[in-house]
C-alpha cells in the first residue's frame, strides 16, 4: 500500500467515525448547522471525486461514474438525507480503494518482468572492467557476469561454465547448464561461475527489452468483451441519468411527495453507477495476462484471451514443436563413393544450413569443416539444399529435390526423415534421421482434447513414414506431411474455412520457419521463443521455453479467465437490474442502493484477482 492510498485509509476512517459521532449527537434545530457539521467528513471524504467531477464537466466528459457520485450525493444533502451522502461517498472510495490495490497487484506480477534487466553491465575493455549502462554496451563487447547476477545482454559464451536460472523469462526454476559456445539470453540469472559473454545483441534489440515492450503493450489490445463494456458505459452512464429523472417526475406526479420521489431518482442513480462493470472486467483480462506472465507465458493482448478461450481446432507444426529436434542419424548408405566422401560433401553443403537436421549430419562428420571452401550456396524452401564444394555441384534434401532436378533415386527407405544427395546430378545415397516427441507432447495434445479442443493437426515437411508415426503416437487426429511452407499456409486456410461458427484455430510452431501460419492463424503460438526475433514479431502468444504442454496451459488460463469475466457481467448485471427496479418503485433506499453499486464492484474486483491465481494444474 503506497502514501496515497494509506492517506485513503485515514481518510475514509475519519468519515466513517465522524458519522457515526454525529449520529449519536443527533441532528440539530439548524438545518445550516447540519449541513456545516457533515460537510466536514463529506469534503474529507470526497474533495478528489468533486474535483475530478467538475474537471471533466469542463473538458466535456460528463457522464462517468464520479459524475453520478456528485450528483448523488449533493442531491442527498439536498433532501436532508446527510448521513447516507457522507456514507455512499464513503462507500465509493472503499471501493475505489480496492480497484486500486487489485490493479497494483495485477501490474505487480507483470512489474515482475521489468527487474530482469540489471541496470548496469560489467564491460571487458583494454584488460579492465568497466561498469557501465547496458544500452552502452556495442554488439561484440566481451562482457563478465558474476554468480548471482542477471545477464544484461544476449550473447555467447566465451569462457567459463555455470548455470542460468531461467524462471523470469520461461517459469521453469529447473536451472540450465551453459558452457562456451551457447547462447544466453538477457534476464537469465548467472547462478554458479564467472562468465565471458560476448554480446550478440545490443541492448534495443535484446530479448528482456523485446520481452518488456510486448507486456508494456499487451493492455492496448483489447478484447470485444472489454470494447463493449466500454461503449456499453459511455451510453449506459446518460441514459441512467435520463432515467433517474423520468422516475422522480413519475414519481412526484404519481404521490405527490417530492422528496421521496427526488429520493427514488437518487438511490436509482447509485444503483446504476457501472462501476462493477468498468473495473473488474478490465482487471480480469489484467490479471489473466499477469498470471500467464509468472508461466513464462506472454500474451500480447486480451483480444487472444478471448479467441483462446474458444480453441476448437488445434495445429502444430512437427519438428521442435512436438518433437525434440535433436535428430541422429541412424543408417548412412553410399553409392560409387566411399562413406568418408560421401560424409564429407554431405557436412559442408549442411554447414551453411541452421536447421536440426543439418545441424546433426554436421555432427556425425568426425573432422573439422572448412566453410570457406563452401560456395555457391542456395537454399530450396522445404526442399533442401544446394552448394559447391571440391568443384562439385553438390545436392541434399528430399526426394522432392531430387527429382526437380533430374535425379533418378535409387532407393527408398521407408523409416524415418530420409535425406538423399547428388553430386553433378548424380545420385551418391542417403541418410536416414531419427527424432523423438517431447516428453510432454502427449499429454498436451490429451490436456487439449480435455479441455473442448475437437480436433488435433499436425503440419510437417518431413515424409509421411516420420509424420505418421510421430502423430499417431501423440494422439494427432489430422496429419499432412512433406509440406512446403506455402502449403501449411493453404492447409490452414482450409481448416479455418471449415471451423465451427464462433470458434478459432490456434497454430503453435517455432516463429522462425513458420511465421505466416502464425500470422494467418486465429492465434499464432510461438514456443520455445526466448531469443527469437522472428517469433516475438509474428506470434499472438510467446512461450518463453518449448514446453508444448504449455499450449494447453495459456488455453486453460483463457477459459478460466474468461470465466471470472462471464461471472463478474452476469453477478453485477443482475443485482443491479433487481435493485433499480425496487429503486423505481420505492422499496430500495440509499443503503441498499450502496450495496448494488460499492458491494457490487468490491465482491466483482475480489473475483477479478482470481485470474491473477495461477495455479499448477496439469
Amino acid at each position: 500500500m503506497n502514501k496515497n492510498q494509506k492517506i485513503t485509509v485515514v481518510r475514509i476512517v475519519f468519515a466513517i467515525v465522524s458519522t457515526v459521532i454525529l449520529g449519536i449527537i443527533g441532528r440539530q434545530d439548524s438545518v445550516v448547522l447540519n449541513i456545516a457539521l457533515y460537510l466536514v467528513p463529506y469534503l474529507v471524504i470526497g474533495y478528489n471525486v468533486l474535483y475530478s467531477a467538475g474537471r471533466n464537466i469542463l473538458k466535456g466528459q460528463i457522464f462517468d461514474e464520479k459524475f453520478l457520485m456528485t450528483l448523488a450525493t449533493v442531491g442527498a444533502f439536498i433532501i436532508g438525507e446527510y448521513p447516507e451522502a457522507v456514507m455512499v461517498m464513503t462507500f465509493f472510495q472503499t471501493g475505489e480503494l480496492f480497484e486500486k490495490l487489485a490493479v497494483g497487484k495485477s501490474r505487480n506480477s507483470i512489474t515482475e518482468l521489468m527487474n530482469i534487466v540489471p541496470e548496469t553491465a560489467n564491460v571487458l575493455r583494454d584488460g579492465k572492467i568497466e561498469c557501465i549502462s547496458p544500452d552502452e554496451v556495442s554488439k561484440g563487447d566481451i562482457i563478465v557476469v558474476r554468480p548471482g547476477e542477471k545477464i544484461p545482454l544476449d550473447g555467447v559464451i566465451t569462457e567459463g561454465e555455470s548455470y542460468v536460472d531461467t524462471s523470469a523469462l520461461t517459469g521453469e526454476s529447473l536451472p540450465r547448464k551453459a558452457s562456451v559456445g551457447d547462447t544466453v539470453v538477457s534476464g537469465c540469472v548467472n547462478l554458479q561461475s564467472l562468465v565471458y559473454i560476448r554480446v550478440e545483441n545490443e541492448f534495443f534489440e535484446s530479448t528482456a527489452t523485446k520481452i518488456l515492450e510486448l507486456v508494456e503493450s499487451s493492455t492496448m489490445k483489447k478484447a470485444k468483451t472489454e470494447s463493449f463494456i466500454t461503449k456499453f458505459a459511455k451510453y449506459y452512464t446518460p441514459a441512467v441519468v435520463i432515467g433517474a429523472v423520468v422516475i422522480s417526475v413519475v414519481a412526484a406526479i404519481i404521490t405527490g411527495e417530492i422528496f421521496d420521489s427526488i429520493r427514488r431518482g437518487l438511490v436509482f442513480l447509485v444503483v446504476s453507477c457501472p462501476c462493477a462493470l468498468v473495473i473488474s472486467v478490465p482487471l480480469s483480462f489484467f490479471g489473466g495476462i499477469g498470471g500467464a506472465s509468472k508461466k513464462g507465458i506472454l500474451i500480447k493482448g486480451s483480444e487472444f484471451i478471448e479467441a483462446l478461450s474458444k480453441a476448437d481446432i488445434a495445429v502444430f507444426d512437427k519438428t521442435g514443436t512436438l518433437t525434440e529436434g535433436s535428430f541422429t542419424v541412424t543408417q548412412i548408405e553410399s553409392r560409387g563413393i566411399t562413406h568418408e566422401e560421401f560424409m564429407e560433401y554431405a557436412a559442408h553443403a549442411e554447414s551453411t544450413s541452421t536447421h536440426p537436421i543439418a545441424k546433426c549430419i554436421c555432427r556425425e562428420y568426425p573432422k573439422e569443416i572448412d566453410v570457406s571452401k563452401v560456395s555457391s550456396m542456395s537454399e530450396y524452401a522445404g526442399e533442401g539444399i544446394g552448394a559447391l564444394y571440391n568443384k562439385k555441384r553438390i545436392l541434399i534434401g528430399n526426394k522432392r529435390l531430387m527429382q526437380n532436378n533430374g535425379v533418378t533415386v535409387m532407393d527408398n527407405p521407408v523409416e524415418q526423415n530420409t535425406v538423399y544427395m547428388a553430386l553433378d546430378n548424380e545420385y551418391v545415397g542417403y541418410i536416414t534421421i531419427d527424432d523423438k516427441p517431447k516428453e510432454n507432447a502427449k499429454t498436451a495434445i490429451l490436456r487439449l482434447k480435455a479441455m473442448g479442443v475437437s480436433k488435433a493437426v499436425m503440419l510437417t515437411g518431413d515424409t509421411s513414414s516420420s509424420a505418421k508415426r510421430i502423430g499417431d503416437g501423440l494422439g494427432i487426429d489430422e496429419i499432412h506431411s512433406e509440406l512446403m511452407p506455402s502449403d501449411k499456409v493453404r492447409i490452414c486456410e482450409e481448416l479455418l474455412s471449415k471451423k465451427k461458427k464462433g470458434t478459432t484455430l490456434v497454430f503453435a510452431g517455432d516463429g522462425i520457419n513458420d511465421a505466416p501460419v502464425l500470422s494467418r492463424a486465429d492465434v499464432g503460438i510461438a514456443m520455445g521463443a526466448m531469443g527469437s526475433d522472428a517469433a516475438i514479431e509474428a506470434a499472438d502468444v510467446v512461450l518463453m521455453d518449448d514446453d508444448p504442454s504449455k499450449v494447453a496451459e495459456v488455453i486453460r488460463i483463457s477459459k478460466r479467465t474468461m470465466e471470472i469475466v462471464k461471472q463478474n457481467i452476469i453477478f453485477a448485471l443482475s443485482v443491479k437490474a433487481i435493485v433499480l427496479v425496487l429503486s423505481a418503485v420505492g422499496f430500495a433506499n440509499m443503503w441498499i442502493a450502496v450495496f448494488a453499486d460499492v458491494g457490487v464492484s468490491v465482491l466483482a474486483i475480489l473475483n477479478a484477482m482470481r485470474a491473477l491465481k495461477i495455479s499448477t494444474k496439469k
